[in-house]
């Protein structure tokens, strides 16, 4: 592959050229100073742009060239900035090796489908490298090979020349087409060997190539009323490509005059747009002679050209739209007309018509790169790299880029028709985690045409956040003698981040006052901030505490925030003998040692509270209670006098029981704890029954170290709020 170092503004000859033209005009001897002194001007002037050469179909695959090497970069630089080939549209003609990084051609190039007639042909691209953001102009040639031969429209042409004719008469024949460019392309005409014509070949306006057959000896249809000669097209090729077509010449009697147009050549301009069936021009030719050889008719000369998109009256001489145009594919059209008599005779003139662009292209917008989730709190942030295009020219093909404005991002032009999206300052994802941005393409033309293309771009998250307590201060309330593990209150903190940056754990910090054993009394769930107390608190030995707990988030550096705990310690007055623990069945064991020299016995009174409902309730009142509401019947009365003997019986049974009992503890009592396991009595050691109300089972257990004497205890509050209608009071002297 050969490479052309340009300005973008022309093209310089390839290496091969080069050499050919040193070689041509310095001696041998001085041949390497002068090529050197040409490309080091070459590379001064243009260093602009690096312009590559192919072979039109060249397979693809092949190697184009080392672009770390023409670029000036290092190795795997290419790789590591994310280099991209971008060419206009969609379609990559060239492509970089995943491995290698050097530039590939991607397709088969068609040299005619990608620029028909143009020469050269010329494919402008850029490189685009990022991190960080730099563009690189290039452009590949595509070379035309010798891969098409002229072809004329018709295999056979026909002229009708009348007999009087003089020599040197000019007659323009259908030119052939050949699709190869340069000198690839249609060069010159040749006739077969004969004594009355010879053929020119002439170039018209647009720099295509026709035939003119030249009458060189006078005809005479007496003598040869019919010719037949071949005309050969033929291009540059090495070897060169041909085309042939037969050329049938008809003698007429006199017909003196030709048709002649009123001018040789006539202009027209249309808008790409206008409607088929048109009016474009009106064409017009008279003829002298009179009679069916005064008679004109039209014709399109090349009416087989391809990309002939018109029409002609034949009587009117109207040429009319047939064909949509499209002003991107062909901006003028070069028609050539023909006006023949009745007697054969002809006459020709040309029509130029200008297309006039419309606007009707849209604009194009091509992606390039594109990052989403960008980083919070950082700014200019390159989040898109694209590129737009418009096929139309002139005004229609000036293009304006825009977004919304209430949004915190910015659009660059860059160079050429490349535009970045970068971030305006630094973005809060906790404000908003995602952006959905239209970026609008619109033209400059009447009417303007625009093209919308939407990205979404989502925020990702910094740990910016620090977790924030409900409360700063924090106030706990426990009752004394509470049970170790009870769950006194929680702290909650919650973090504006997300993931793992949102996540918070707990924990207790170090105690200002260092006597204070924190670590044995509290301790908090890191998961979710419940605190619990470890073990049972005194109010008489601690009525109040303070401490810190610190809520951290998992995110790297981690974020905290402190805030204080105050535990206040409730009076239980726990300086009885006994308590009622727990209230649900009524048990009330030792709290402390009784001493021998303490009173004899005390007077326990247990009160139940009753809510009414004896279908539910397990507490029921007592027989002294029933009496009372019994007393306005008189059965009622005998019932319940006879129910207090049998329960005053067996209560004394009970007493006497539990005497023998103790005198068999005598020795457990000495040695100054109550019987039972760990100091607990056993749930079976009295069982005080009794009939008619009294359906409920009840254990008292109690335990003495000797004295006598009286005392009374009473519990003159119900166990449970809700039972509030109606109370039950026992009272045993022990």
């Amino acid at each position: 592959m050969d490479v052309v170092i340009g300005t973008g503004k022309g093209f310089f000859p390839l290496e091969s050229d080069l050499i050919e033209m040193a070689q041509t005009k310095v001696h041998r001897n001085k041949r390497q100073v002068t090529i050197l002194i040409i490309w080091m001007i070459l590379w001064e002037v243009g260093s602009e742009s690096i312009q590559y050469s192919v072979l039109e179909e060249t397979e693809s695959g092949m190697f184009v060239a080392n672009l770390t090497k023409d670029l000036g970069l290092k190795r795997g630089e290419l790789a590591e900035r994310g280099a991209q080939v971008v060419f206009k549209g969609n379609r990559q003609h060239l492509q970089l090796d995943p491995q290698t990084y050097d530039l590939l051609l991607n397709e088969k190039l068609d040299r005619e489908e990608l620029c028909g007639s143009t020469e050269p042909c010329v494919l402008p691209f850029q490189v685009l490298l990022e991190n960080p953001l730099q563009f690189f102009q290039a452009a590949l040639r595509v070379r035309d090979i010798n891969d098409h031969a002229p072809e004329f429209p018709t295999r056979e042409m026909l002229l009708k020349i009348s007999e009087i004719t003089t020599p040197g008469k000019l007659f323009p024949l259908k030119m052939a087409q050949d699709l190869d460019a340069g000198s690839n392309g249609l060069q010159s005409y040749i006739i077969s060997s004969n004594p009355h014509f010879h053929v020119l070949t002439r170039i018209r306006s647009d720099g295509r190539k026709f035939p003119e057959l030249v009458l060189d000896k006078a005809l005479d249809r007496e003598e040869q009323p019919e010719l037949r000669l071949t005309l050969t097209a033929l291009d540059g090729g090495s070897p060169p490509r041909s085309g042939t077509t037969e050329i049938q010449i008809l003698v007429l009697d006199i017909n003196d005059n030709a048709p002649e147009f009123a001018q040789e050549q006539y202009e027209a301009q249309i808008p790409e747009n206008n409607s088929l069936g048109s009016l474009i021009i009106t064409v017009s030719a008279r003829d002298l002679d009179a009679g069916s050889f005064g008679e004109v008719s039209y014709a399109l000369f090349q009416v087989d050209d391809i990309n002939q998109p018109f029409e002609i009256n034949a009587i009117t001489g109207e040429i009319r739209l047939r064909k949509t145009l499209d002003f991107e594919e062909f901006q003028s059209y070069h028609v050539d007309i023909e006006a023949t008599d009745g007697g054969g005779l002809s006459g020709k003139c040309s029509l130029v018509i200008k297309v006039l662009d419309v606007n009707d292209n849209t604009p194009e917008l091509t992606m390039s790169s594109l990052t989403s989730p960008i980083p919070e709190n950082l700014p200019d942030i390159i989040v898109a790299v694209f590129s737009v295009s418009d096929a139309d020219s002139g005004q229609n093909q000036q293009i304006v880029c825009s977004i919304d404005d209430n949004l915190p991002f910015l659009l660059r032009p860059s160079v050429e028709n490349f535009y970045t999206l970068v971030t305006e300052g630094a973005l809060d994802r906790e404000s908003q985690a995602e952006y959905n941005i239209t970026i609008t393409v619109t033209d400059l033309g009447t009417p303007r045409l625009k093209t919308q293309h939407n990205i979404t771009v989502t925020v990702s998250d910094v740990n910016d956040n620090a977790p924030a307590f409900s409360q700063t201060t924090y106030t706990l309330r426990v009752r004394e003698n509470n049970s170790p593990a009870l769950h006194i209150g929680s702290v909650s903190a919650t973090d504006r981040d997300s993931g793992a940056n949102a996540q918070v754990t707990y924990s207790l910090l170090p105690p200002a006052d260092p006597q204070l054993p924190l670590a044995s009394l509290v301790s908090i769930n890191a998961d979710n901030g419940q605190l619990f107390a470890l073990r049972s608190l005194d109010y008489e030995a601690l009525q109040a505490f303070e401490f810190g707990v610190r809520a951290a988030d998992r995110g790297s550096p981690a974020l905290s925030s402190q805030a204080r705990v105050r535990v206040l310690v409730l009076d239980d007055n726990d300086n009885a003998p006994f308590v009622l623990y727990p209230p649900q069945n009524g048990s009330a064991p030792c709290t402390e040692l009784v001493p021998r020299a303490a009173e004899a016995g005390y007077l326990v009174t247990k009160v139940v509270a009753v809510d009414g409902d004896s279908g539910q309730n397990p507490y029921l009142p007592l027989p002294e209670v029933a009496a009372v509401e019994a007393r306005a019947d008189p059965l009622t009365v005998y019932l319940v006098v006879a129910l207090a003997s049998v329960s005053s019986l067996f209560l004394f049974s009970v007493l006497v029981f539990v005497a023998v009992r103790l005198c068999r503890r005598s020795r457990a009592a000495s040695a100054g704890r109550c019987s039972g396991p760990e100091g607990h009595f056993p749930g079976h050691l009295v069982d005080v029954s009794g009939a008619g109300t009294l359906s409920q089972s009840y254990q008292y257990e109690v335990c003495l170290r000797g004295g006598s004497g009286t005392s009374e205890f009473k519990f003159l509050k119900p166990i449970f709020p809700n039972f509030v209608e109606s109370y039950m009071i026992q009272t045993y002297s022990i």
